[in-house]
């Protein structure tokens, strides 16, 4: 019974021992603890004012002279001769001037008419007009001579259509010579300003979209700061806990009086034996 009644004692008195309070308690130094509270209360108040949405164009646009270009350019149509060939079939991948794939043949007599009309036919029509005179005149020579309407007149008439059919094939050889040349120079040159016009078209196409997706890029920038801006201020009001002067106070209970240390021990001692069953 003695060793289970001092086994019982030690443990209460390792239980007291255990519950003995003590607290730690961590508080602003007291020389820096006016600033720290102003400076805390400023932080929140300027954390909890509203975000401010700037009112102002985000990009600059198209300025006076791109507007005017890109109108201009809006204007125009495809060009039609891009891609076509001088001869043959169109190229694969080629275009007409509604943007359908192209399948007729080349543009050569398109190039080639023109030319003939301009400079061959004026030629031809003037070696008729000579060799009409030349005729007028070899009849006029037969009149004179009493030939007229005979053998003589019908040799010379013939031989004056015989050199006039040579110019003629020789000028007709000549001139489509010369047209196909001028037709193909002609066609070199239009397709050159062509694709001078497709480079500017996608040129300027790339230039007017850059400027739509600076005003995209700006809306969607606006639109994450607005969404991240709570927590942005959190992290901000946080920010100004970090690194200050805090001290650490450590509070344990006074030493008891002798009486209240019997007391308490005596009181120990009563819980103690009523819990082994014995009667006091």
């Amino acid at each position: 019974m003695a060793t289970t009644a001092a086994s019982g004692i030690g443990a209460l008195g390792a239980t007291e021992k255990a519950a003995t309070p003590v607290s730690d308690v961590s508080t602003l130094s007291s020389w820096v603890g006016p600033y720290v509270t102003g400076m805390l209360g400023k932080t929140q108040a300027l954390s909890e004012t509203p975000y401010q949405v700037y009112q102002g164009p985000m990009t600059a646009g198209e300025s006076g002279l791109q507007s005017k270009v890109f109108q201009g350019l809006g204007s125009l149509s495809f060009p039609g001769i891009y891609g076509q060939s001088f001869t043959g079939q169109a190229p694969a991948g080629a275009l007409d001037a509604s943007g359908k794939p192209m399948t007729g043949q080349g543009v050569v007599s398109q190039y080639m008419n023109p030319y003939l009309q301009a400079v061959l036919n004026p030629q031809l029509d003037e070696l008729r007009r000579q060799s009409q005179i030349t005729q007028m005149q070899n009849a006029a020579k037969a009149t004179g001579a009493g030939a007229f309407g005979g053998s003589r007149q019908a040799l010379m008439d013939t031989e004056t259509q015989r050199n006039l059919l040579d110019q003629m094939n020789r000028t007709v050889g000549q001139g489509y010579a010369t047209a196909y040349d001028k037709a193909m120079q002609q066609f070199n040159t239009e397709q050159a300003q062509a694709k001078s016009l497709v480079d500017t078209l996608a040129e300027q196409g790339a230039a007017q979209r850059a400027i739509e997706q600076q005003g995209v890029t700006a809306d969607y920038n606006e639109f994450l700061a607005q969404r991240d801006y709570p927590q942005k201020m959190l992290q901000f009001q946080q920010s100004m806990l970090q690194g200050l002067p805090i001290s650490t106070q450590v509070t344990q209970p006074g030493q008891m009086s002798t009486l209240g240390q019997l007391s308490s021990t005596a009181g120990g001692l009563i819980e103690a034996l009523k819990a082994l069953g014995v009667k006091i």
